[in-house]
């Protein structure tokens, strides 16, 4: 049986790591500074994990598992292709947005400092969590809703919700429930049409209706990132 303290000390370790790792860079932080940044020895470290490597990729493995069950709790619970793919944005988001912000940041931008069997791995764990997507969006597809390229329609709209975590802020003028439903109607349109207006869900008390009547503008949204690890 699994020491509790244990569990609790590795996922401390996680997380500092991950908040280090995407302050600094995976390459410029050092185990010694992990270990000194939670008190305890690098030896402490180690004992959790092989190597500095082998953390980087629990990080980016815990980030991935997170955003795959909360999407898989969201799409399970609604029956229609539309309504499948927004609850998957406003799940994502919300994940992201999260608790496993750091984790996801590390994930997006130090795919480069894994080996390749590490990074083989590693993608193992994405490719599932992208085929739920490939799935609706076939779907989607499928009734003309969005383009028959659903690869592409999937690193777009997966590009365009994971850099939110470069600039979204708590406070912001959009709540992350009304940011995805304004994200989701931008980015499938055709699909946003499908939703009947009174099954919108927008959340009470959402800052949504008076932003949308302040401002026209579009949250900034930038490219994809088609070589990054949310994107086949």
């Amino acid at each position: 049986m699994t020491d509790p303290s244990d569990s609790l000390r590795r996922q401390e370790i996680l997380k500092r790591a991950a908040r280090l790792f995407r302050r600094s860079g995976f390459e410029r932080t050092t185990v010694r500074q992990i270990a000194a940044a939670l008190e305890i020895t690098s030896g402490s470290v180690f004992y959790y994990f092989e190597s500095k490597e082998e953390l980087l990729v629990a990080i980016m493995e815990d980030g991935i598992r997170d955003v795959h069950a909360a999407v898989a709790e969201g799409l399970a619970a609604k029956r229609g292709v539309a309504e499948k793919l927004l609850a998957m944005a406003r799940c994502h988001l919300t994940a992201l947005l999260g608790s496993n912000l750091d984790s996801l940041m590390v994930l997006l931008y130090e795919w480069r400092s894994l080996s390749p069997a590490a990074m083989k791995r590693v993608l193992a764990s994405r490719n599932r969590y992208e085929d739920l997507w490939d799935r609706e969006l076939a779907a989607a597809a499928a009734r003309g809703w969005v383009d028959s390229d659903t690869v592409l329609v999937r690193q777009t709209v997966l590009g365009a919700l994971n850099w939110a975590g470069q600039w979204y802020r708590a406070g912001s003028r959009f709540g992350i429930d009304a940011l995805a439903h304004r994200m989701f109607a931008i980015l499938m349109p055709r699909v946003h049409e499908q939703l009947d207006q009174g099954a919108r869900s927008v959340p009470t008390g959402s800052s949504l209706p008076a932003a949308l009547a302040q401002s026209g503008a579009s949250p900034p949204i930038f490219g994809i990132q088609p070589t990054g690890a949310f994107s086949k």
